[in-house]
């Protein structure tokens, strides 16, 4: 029988995921196998999961649960979208970009819209009928959020934008993008906003292609282009302009921890996938794992995949409860991606030529894991980050 990924550790689970976080794991878990994974090639082939399958999500309830009931979501905390994250993970289907959906996009509207602006977009992000994405990369501005060029200049009661961006994770299915942009560039940082475009409603918005990736094949990257887009000064963010740089700085703590999640998650799942293997796989008349070598592999392998579950488990609870600061989440995003990329790279290793062979889940998961050492900021910017903090 194979080993369930979120048993491979065999820790007891944390206050923070227990009860209906739990039966929301299983819900997301089944879900991801019986709608998502029996077509997950396809999603790979085509570069991005249907809008469909976003909308059977939605009616699932597995958008936006860390909103407020009142505006459509489940009312829940971090804990329920680490549970969703969690089990996209554990059945391989890393693509499917629901975490920024709902851990990114959502949460800059809820804590920084007004009560029309959240009446107006989180229910609709709730169903699926919106999906989110968040345009701060632009070609010369990467982790470097003050490099932004991309200019907002006001004009009646609309703001008239131009500029582009690229690499925007959900960028050809969304008609919800939050866009980084400056309203006032002689100010710098102070000068950065965030105003909300949507897609279906305005003119000058151009997508370009959707980006050819070395993973995550299945989730949509894309640049977008501004050229004289009108967009209503009412969707911007907060009650001024220039205040989108200190938002960025107090949310990107949660986007940092949430690519931990999808980290310990294939960690998770590439140490169940390889342990099966080497129990299967036969060398020289004996199993795989019946070699000193694979044991003292597999040991260093779940001896650091357990540490890095334990330091998640402790962020997870600090954030819930509101003590999760930025250098803990950049230690979070860099070590947990890090170790990521170690272990599914020894888990390769272990399943020999087959793991080389793209029909072999291990091979998927080498490509999607690189990804995560460089967006979310870079895991360099990140060690630069808790530096300045010595």
């Amino acid at each position: 029988m194979a080993i369930n990924p979120a048993e491979v550790l065999a820790l007891p689970k944390p206050a923070w995921a227990a009860d209906e976080v739990g039966m929301l794991y299983d819900m997301a878990h089944r879900f991801m196998s019986e709608e998502i994974a029996p077509r997950y090639d396809e999603f790979e082939k085509n570069e991005m999961v249907d809008r469909e399958s976003w909308l059977k999500a939605g009616s699932a309830g597995l958008l936006c649960a860390s909103m407020p009931e009142e505006y459509g979501g489940s009312g829940g905390t971090f804990a329920h979208e680490s549970a969703i994250i969690e089990a996209i993970g554990h059945v391989g289907v890393d693509g499917f970009g629901i975490g920024l959906h709902n851990a990114i996009v959502a949460p800059y509207i809820l804590h920084y819209g007004s009560e029309e602006q959240k009446k107006k977009w989180l229910p609709k992000l709730a169903t699926g009928a919106l999906i989110g994405a968040i345009a701060m990369t632009e070609p010369g501005a990467g982790s470097d959020l003050q490099g932004v060029k991309t200019r907002a200049e006001k004009d009646g009661n609309q703001y008239k934008i131009n500029g582009s961006k690229t690499f925007i994770t959900n960028g050809q299915l969304a008609n919800l993008i939050i866009v980084v942009t400056k309203t006032d560039p002689a100010k710098g940082a102070k000068g950065t906003s965030l105003i909300v475009v949507e897609t279906d409603e305005v003119e000058g918005f151009q997508r370009g292609r959707n980006l050819d990736k070395i993973g995550l094949k299945a989730n949509d990257t894309s640049e977008l282009f501004f050229n004289e887009m009108r967009v209503p000064t009412s969707n911007l963010l907060g009650h001024e302009e220039g205040q989108g740089f200190v938002q960025l700085m107090q949310q990107l703590p949660q986007e940092r921890l949430q690519i931990g999640t999808g980290a310990i998650a294939m960690i998770e799942r590439a140490l169940a996938l390889t342990i099966d293997y080497v129990k299967e796989r036969k060398a020289f008349g004996k199993a795989i794992i019946d070699f000193q070598n694979t044991q003292f592999k597999l040991a260093e392998l779940k001896t650091e995949a357990t540490i890095g579950r334990v330091f998640y488990n402790d962020c997870v609870a600090r954030h819930i409860a509101g003590g999760l600061d930025p250098v803990t989440a950049s230690m979070a995003k860099y070590w947990l991606s890090d170790l990521q990329g170690k272990v599914v790279d020894e888990c390769l290793q272990l399943h020999g030529g087959y793991g080389y062979m793209n029909e072999y889940p291990i091979a998927r998961m080498f490509r999607d894991a690189r990804v995560q050492r460089i967006y979310g900021g870079t895991n360099e910017i990140m060690k630069l980050l808790i530096g300045r903090s010595l």
